[in-house]
């Protein structure tokens, strides 16, 4: 019986995160439920791609925008499961254990993980508390955490849409019901929080998802985004 995961990453200028991601799931490897690791590259000028051929990952390029490269590794992907991880997150040890339960119990149900900071101090602690919050709450985990899914439920509830931002959201809205806490955590790089500054990004985050929520298209705010964040 071949092995049912296969793990989905999207990278963009991403070589630095890419060892410790592979490290962290070599457990899985070694327990045979990782079937292959596809990364959904849109345009690395670093040497992502030569890492990722290192690491014996299948490389595929996409266009811009997370959405675009989630939906374009699901298509790649051979596995009955997909596990979508972003290139800066690393899972706690312990993972493997508790995704073939969930897979066990069947598929139709999806899995996130609980969030926590390589670093941070009390702004970490205090951000990563608050989307573990939000998660629990409101069903509403971000792509950091992580997103596990059998191949049958992501292609009942439509998959990633094709948007540059807040597809997370999106996904996670259509399996309300669906989708459930593992007890593992996913570990984040804080360092787009340390850059801005903690309170700043958090803050500008919870404004930009709020206007989401009033209606703005994810697009138009993934520019003004993208343009605030990443020059």
């Amino acid at each position: 019986m071949r092995a049912p995961l296969s793990v989905i990453v999207p990278t963009l200028n991403s070589a630095s995160d890419l060892p410790r991601l592979s490290a962290g799931l070599s457990e899985g490897i070694r327990s045979s439920l990782i079937r292959e690791l596809v990364i959904a590259d849109c345009g690395s000028r670093d040497e992502t791609a030569e890492i990722a051929d290192r690491l014996g990952a299948r490389i595929i390029t996409t266009s811009r925008g997370r959405g675009n490269q989630l939906a374009a590794g699901a298509r790649a992907a051979e596995g009955d499961w997909f596990l979508f991880l972003h290139a800066d997150t690393f899972l706690a040890e312990g993972w493997a254990h508790e995704v073939e339960q969930h897979i066990r119990s069947g598929p139709d149900m999806a899995a996130h993980f609980r969030l926590r900071f390589s670093s941070g101090g009390f702004f970490a602690a205090w951000v990563s508390g608050w989307a573990n919050i939000r998660s629990a709450a409101f069903g509403l985990p971000y792509g950091d955490q992580g997103l596990l899914i059998s191949r049958k439920l992501y292609h009942e509830t439509g998959g990633y849409r094709e948007i540059e931002l807040f597809e997370d959201v999106e996904i996670a809205r259509a399996l309300r019901g669906r989708l459930q806490a593992l007890h593992g955590y996913a570990i984040s790089d804080p360092r787009r929080y340390i850059e801005d500054g903690w309170l700043i990004r958090g803050s500008h985050n919870l404004a930009t998802f709020t206007r989401y929520l009033t209606g703005a298209s994810p697009d138009r705010l993934a520019r003004q985004y993208y343009r605030r964040h990443e020059n």
